[in-house]
């Protein structure tokens, strides 16, 4: 086989069973599927990377049944070079089989400089798709995203932006990302009238994080509404990795979104508890977290990140354990308190 230095063999064909472990649910009341994991390319796929480990972790998803990579016009470091790096893979390995893939970007956070290189203009959104097209190699995403919701845009104009990119065949369905329940409902309502249902909200959610419990699971039950829940893990709390201490090599030693404050003595107590009870389910405190917030019939997938092949094997294993008895989940619920880990709370309060 062929073996390209930057990034490995040349040659890819997918696992034949990819389709057989994974579940698959649907996204509200649409006609789409998503994988109950899918794949976030936030971290570990810009250009501090090496372009081989992130393709590896890209063709394993793929096999093991991932058919959703989720991706942001600013994801990097550099702005832009995720969806750069996934280009390649694209081209490289997945292009034959775009049709069994769910590709999604959002545009609200800082892009370019200037007035309109950020929040929810119709210039910005749709300036930006352009943009995110032509960095993917892509005619269209299958799905579209708002970022944040943009207090001094009209709600109307940043989702006739949205109505405009499915009309004009560069999005096949939109999405929403941290917004509160109320202006998830007016999103919905103005979109419904435009004549493209939203079909998707990502919030933030884990067991440390609970903030969507408080109304916007209703709003998206109501409206027919899919999510996907970000950040399952509480960006690395809900794992084992700071049980014992903060590893040189993680994000809160890189400043990466994750203050070390954020590691607080109670925080970690929690997690103890919870690694136990992980312990005597045969899982990792990672399958737990991940598990838990599937727990819902409302929450459509879970979306996580990887740094490694290995990780990401880990972590969808969570799909072969999503059960849980009642005593289990009254057990949790003692120690699943929020943890001031909500860093996107200034959108969805707005």
């Amino acid at each position: 086989m062929p073996f390209n230095p930057d990034l490995g063999p040349t040659v890819y064909a997918p696992a034949v069973d990819r389709y057989d472990s994974m579940p698959y649910r649907r996204c509200g009341r649409s006609g789409l599927k998503l994988p109950a994991i899918s794949l976030g390319l936030w971290q570990n796929f810009g250009d501090d990377r090496p372009l081989r480990d992130s393709r590896a972790i890209l063709r394993r998803a793929f096999d093991l049944g991932i058919t959703h990579f989720d991706l942001a016009n600013n994801y990097g470091p550099t702005y832009g070079s995720a969806e750069i790096n996934f280009s390649r893979v694209l081209a490289e390995d997945l292009r034959p089989y775009r049709d069994e893939l769910i590709i999604s970007t959002k545009a609200g956070y800082d892009m370019w400089p200037g007035p309109y290189g950020e929040w929810g203009s119709r210039k910005y959104l749709l300036g930006s798709l352009d943009q995110s097209l032509k960095r993917m190699g892509l005619d269209y995403v299958d799905i579209f995203y708002s970022h944040r919701f943009d207090p001094d845009t009209p709600i109307e104009e940043t989702m006739g932006a949205l109505d405009a990119a499915v009309r004009q065949g560069k999005a096949r369905y939109v999405g929403i990302s941290s917004y509160s329940p109320q202006r998830t409902e007016e999103a919905a309502r103005i979109l419904r009238e435009l004549g493209t249902p939203l079909l998707i909200h990502q919030p933030s959610y884990s067991m440390f994080n609970r903030w969507i419990e408080a109304g916007l699971l209703d709003v998206l039950d109501r409206e027919g509404v899919g999510a996907i829940v970000f950040s399952p893990l509480a960006q690395g709390l809900l794992t084992d990795r700071y049980l014992h201490g903060v590893p040189d090599d993680s994000r809160v030693r890189r400043g990466n979104y994750f203050e070390e404050g954020m590691i607080t003595e109670e925080n970690l107590e929690r997690s103890r508890a919870l690694n136990e009870i992980a312990g005597r389910r045969g899982q990792t405190l990672a399958q737990l977290a991940v598990a838990w917030v599937l727990r819902d019939s409302r929450v459509t997938s879970a979306l996580i990140g990887a740094s490694s092949v290995h990780q990401l094997e880990q972590n969808v294993a969570a799909v072969g354990r999503l059960d849980f008895d009642p005593a289990v989940l009254d057990e949790i619920e003692a120690h699943a308190v929020d943890g001031g880990v909500n860093i996107w709370a200034e959108s969805s309060n707005a």
